[in-house]
């Protein structure tokens, strides 16, 4: 491959394309504005019911690992068990383009067949497409497979580590350590991601750096929230780190109280029908609404439309939690103030009287004199918005973040370049170099 052609990135993901991930489709498509050139490659095939608009922008063909790519024999992976026989005549085809296959595979030794079996089927597609890069925008399933695809191609790879993938009981510390150890580049979302990945890895996570995601501020216009009608919004998925129970037992609080309000939850999840419950259990049926999934252009009029968006995140019982809301620094962005918590990294950006209001997580008392707050006084929500943009301005814009990650791709790349010239390998385990 002649070293004068552009450098070529293969995102691996676990599904392609997912609602509730647009904060990876804005990166790419920060990525091709800049003219990276780019492949995605899904795990998994979409099971969302409805997506978002902005995918439509994206130029990069998408290839499912799961399905027969090439002539080869694939078994779709999803629910299916792997056949012995397939897997080994995927091992044969793809090791004529992977001379180093079959030394390499020495290192998948502790992975599952499956992830083993995907990284051979992509490792062949980034060799074929003269791929030099790999990315993994999560560091769960996705990096697995990208850390041996990387291997077996001989190629470098890095990911981030965000939230799910960095504190759910389900995360093995031995695997993040391997994945962090062996990568060109890490990235995390947040400072606090940061501190916690150094004191829990030590010189694992020594490469870690903060970048957080971005969005393209043009689509973000700002709206005073001077006049904005008793409205209360808030966006996620149903589950237990978003704290939406806390902010209906708020809702409830506000209505004893006698306010008039009205609430709209934007998602869905599976904790849809306890939520209702309690919504019915506090007589809210007429103030609180679930309103489902919605394009990102509605969920923009939805917040522009409210005097406050709630983001009441709490630590879950299996240790899961938000790493940072991306329906935070969008509020942010467009105009309405928030309140949070201060779970993870969320108090870099919700700054208690200065870009929103804090409240303890799981106290919904507190979180109802917030809202209250907000809903009776302008002049708060005007000083709170106008410091908000600033912050967003300053450091969530996505052509000046995605430029540092593609930074990082691209010293990777010349790294791996060095190496082939000193016949070193690109993409060898550490032991190898």
């Amino acid at each position: 491959m002649a070293l004068t052609e552009p450098l070529r990135v293969g995102y691996v993901v676990k599904r392609y394309p997912r609602y509730s991930e647009t904060f990876v489709v804005r990166e790419i498509l920060a990525h091709e504005e800049a003219g990276l050139e780019i492949d995605i490659f899904s795990l998994r095939p979409p099971d969302d019911g409805h997506f978002q608009d902005v995918i439509s922008r994206v130029r990069a063909p998408v290839h499912y690992l799961y399905l027969p790519a090439d002539g080869l024999a694939a078994e779709e992976l999803a629910a299916a068990l792997l056949k012995a026989a397939d897997f080994w005549t995927v091992l044969q085809t793809c090791s004529e383009v992977l001379p180093d296959l079959w030394t390499a595979l020495a290192t998948a030794r502790v992975e599952a067949a499956r992830d083993v079996y995907q990284a051979v089927l992509l490792a062949r597609q980034v060799r074929l497409r003269g791929i030099r890069h790999l990315h993994a925008p999560f560091a769960s399933a996705a990096t697995t497979v990208a850390r041996l695809a990387a291997r077996f191609a001989r190629v470098p790879y890095s990911f981030t580590a965000r939230a799910k993938d960095i504190f759910h009981e389900s995360v093995q510390s031995d695997d993040l350590r391997r994945k962090l150890s062996d990568a060109a580049a890490v990235i995390t979302v947040s400072d606090y991601n940061l501190e916690y990945l150094h004191k829990t890895y030590g010189p694992a996570a020594a490469q870690v750096q903060r970048i957080y995601n971005g969005l393209d501020l043009t689509e973000f216009s700002y709206k005073t929230p001077q006049e904005r009608p008793p409205r209360i919004v808030a966006v996620g998925r149903l589950v237990e780190k978003k704290g939406f129970a806390d902010l209906i037992d708020a809702c409830g609080l506000l209505a004893r109280r006698g306010h008039d309000f009205s609430c709209q939850i934007i998602g869905t999840g599976p904790l849809r029908a306890d939520l209702h419950a309690r919504i019915t259990r506090l007589g809210l049926d007429t103030k609180v609404k679930f309103i489902g999934p919605r394009p990102q252009s509605e969920v923009i009029k939805e917040i522009q439309g409210a005097a406050v968006l709630a983001a009441p995140c709490v630590l879950g019982t299996d240790g899961n939690r938000d790493g940072l809301p991306n329906v935070l620094f969008e509020a942010m962005a467009l105009g309405t103030p928030c309140i949070s918590t201060d779970v993870t990294g969320i108090p870099e950006v919700v700054r208690d009287g200065d870009t929103g209001l804090m409240v303890p997580q799981g106290e919904p008392a507190a979180l109802a004199v917030a809202i209250e707050r907000l809903l009776t006084t302008p002049a708060l929500r005007v000083q709170l918005a106008t410091q908000a943009r600033r912050l967003i301005e300053a450091e969530f814009d996505v052509r000046r973040n995605a430029a540092r990650r593609r930074a990082l791709f691209q010293a990777a790349d010349q790294v791996g370049v060095r190496q082939a010239g000193d016949g070193m390998g690109v993409g060898a385990a550490p032991e190898a170099r």
